[in-house]
């Protein structure tokens, strides 16, 4: 195997310099082109050159005019378009509605670059100057979580697939590493593509092997049928034994063939082992510096995939909600090679991933390589059959924090605080690891209600664990003679939330938490999510309880400030944080 340490091409320049008369893929992203194993675009890029295939990329390229779009020319086999690593919508938008100033992931971080509905505006751009193209492939979070007809926030209607609103060829949803390779290899051989696990396409006809999703015109008039068509979507979105989905669009079907499998431990620690350079291209550098590379640049992914089961969250339908890690030797290979790199001053800024303390855990079954049929492993109770051991954790942030040059390996992702509870064997000792040596004056934990009804449409665990997890947290704290403290992140307007909920969680936080919170969201239905569901249909995830939803901007902004309010205190004894 052949790893290249290199920039994919960005210009006809660095194509010449490779002998590269011509290439075989083109990604045009939403991001600015950071060659980091954190950033889809790059690890797909990197992938595919490692199999051979001569593979640029063109990012955040200019819509209104062809001098970014044609600069590599045309490739021979695909186009793949990607959003980013957010949804446009969410880069570009607050949860109120307001244009976001800033974007992490574009040079001199203003956000002016990224369009909105980025798959359907890049997908235009290249049809508009590359008439009777080779196929456009879409793929990325917004294409996962568009994949069917879905809700949407920003318009609040019910959308067609993104497949159809683009104009594009196939959509590659999950990680797609695998699907992308197949891919390849199958239109430059003039293979059947129709077979691909993990892609979705068109079809004139209904396949016979396909489960019929609701159609798109039963679902935008129906909620009730909006929400049976998300229950058979979200059974059949990353389990092995998944069915082929169809979904009729007007004329024609939406085709989702079955997930591929997930990656091996070996085959993960692979694809770690190729050669990012972990620095933003120099062609975009010189527009400015971007954020995002400040706080990734010297981090390690230990894992992908979340188990969680928050109703709210993406990572799910996108990672999938097994967890994959990687062996502990590539995790330590990858950080010995940051001493190497000239602007590595001794901080590896984290160690994590989706949620930092997932590592190595997983489904003690044997078949536990793939999620079961329900929603999630730890509500309303950490599953019996998860094996909760945060040994292999300790082992590994002790091999790191005693490598030659590394003076600190923070975990900066989030806890999942349930866990560290339910781990009866080394959850103390983890969260001590922690305490001494791996927090960087915080830690990250989420919350998100103290509401039991809310909590249970969020599928989060109660308070009595939280106030058990901060009994320990402070007490390990004064132990060790730090001053350390939980940042606590909560959320307003989920579905069922109403003010008097708010304002019972701000009494909470007040006399138990003894803070007062400024890590406070407000709702967004983000697409293909089981909260997006019920602000849509105003349902429980069962279809048969109504929700309050709160639906009017100013109101649900109201609940965020009764939280952030800074008002006096009523415990006595408390100080802010």
């Amino acid at each position: 195997m052949l790893f290249f340490a290199m920039f994919l091409p960005t210009t006809r320049k660095e194509m010449n310099a490779l002998g590269w008369d011509r290439l075989d893929v083109i990604l045009v992203s939403g991001d600015s082109y950071i060659d980091h194993p954190c950033i889809g675009a790059a690890v797909i890029g990197h992938v595919l050159v490692n199999a051979g295939f001569r593979t640029g990329i063109v990012a955040q390229p200019d819509t209104g005019g062809p001098a970014d779009i044609t600069r590599l020319g045309e490739p021979a086999l695909f186009w793949g378009v990607t959003g980013g690593s957010v949804d446009s919508l969410v880069a570009n938008y607050t949860a109120s509605g307001k244009r976001r100033k800033s974007d992490d992931y574009t040079p001199g971080g203003i956000n002016g670059r990224r369009p909105d509905r980025a798959l359907i505006a890049y997908t235009n751009l290249i049809r508009r100057f590359f008439k009777n193209t080779c196929p456009v492939v879409l793929g990325g979070i917004e294409a996962s979580t568009r994949r069917i007809a879905h809700y949407d926030w920003f318009s609040d209607s019910v959308r067609r697939s993104v497949l159809f609103d683009a104009k594009a060829d196939f959509l590659v949803y999950g990680m797609g590493e695998r699907a992308v390779l197949d891919l390849a290899r199958c239109i430059s051989s003039g293979e059947d593509t129709r077979k691909i696990r993990g892609i979705c396409y068109a079809a004139g006809e209904r396949p016979s092997s396909c489960a019929t999703l609701p159609s798109y015109a039963e679902v935008s008039r129906d909620k009730d049928a909006f929400g049976e068509m998300f229950r058979m979507f979200s059974e059949n979105s990353d389990r092995p034994d998944a069915a082929a989905l169809c979904q009729l669009h007007d004329t024609r079907y939406l085709v989702q063939n079955p997930p591929q499998p997930l990656l091996t431990r070996g085959e993960l620690d692979a694809l770690h082992a190729l050669e990012f350079e972990r620095d933003q291209h120099p062609f975009y550098e010189r527009m400015g510096a971007v954020r995002a590379l400040e706080t990734i640049r010297f981090s390690l992914t230990t894992h992908r995939g979340c188990f969680g089961g928050c109703s709210f969250c993406s990572i799910g339908v996108h990672q999938g909600r097994s967890v994959v890690s990687r062996s502990m030797e590539s995790i330590i290979s990858e950080a010995r090679l940051f001493a190497r790199h000239p602007r590595f001053r001794g901080i590896i800024s984290d160690v994590g991933g989706p949620t930092a303390n997932m590592y190595a855990l997983g489904c003690g079954r044997e078949a536990g390589k793939f999620a079961c049929g329900g929603r999630g492993c730890l509500f309303p109770r950490v599953c019996a059959n998860l094996r909760v051991d945060h040994g292999p954790q300790i082992e590994l942030l002790k091999a790191l924090r005693g490598l030659p040059g590394v003076k600190k390996a923070f975990v900066a992702s989030g806890v999942r605080h349930d866990l560290v509870m339910a781990d009866t064997r080394n959850g103390m000792r983890y969260l001590q690891e922690l305490v001494g040596h791996h927090i960087s004056g915080q830690m990250k934990i989420a919350p998100e209600h103290t509401a039991g009804h809310v909590l249970e449409l969020m599928g989060k665990p109660g308070p009595a664990c939280l106030e058990s997890f901060k009994t320990l947290f402070d007490r390990l704290n004064r132990e060790s003679g730090k001053k350390q403290f939980l940042t606590y992140y909560f959320m307003a307007a989920h579905p069922g939330c109403t003010l008097d909920d708010m304002l019972k969680l701000k009494r909470f936080t007040g006399e138990r938490l003894r803070i007062n919170p400024e890590q406070v969201q407000i709702f967004t239905p983000l697409p293909s999510t089981w909260s997006g569901v019920m602000y849509h249909t105003g349902k429980d995830p069962s279809g048969t309880k109504n929700l309050f939803v709160e639906k009017d901007r100013r109101k649900r902004q109201q609940q965020k400030d009764v939280l952030v309010a800074k008002t006096p205190l009523s415990a006595p004894g408390c100080r802010r944080r």
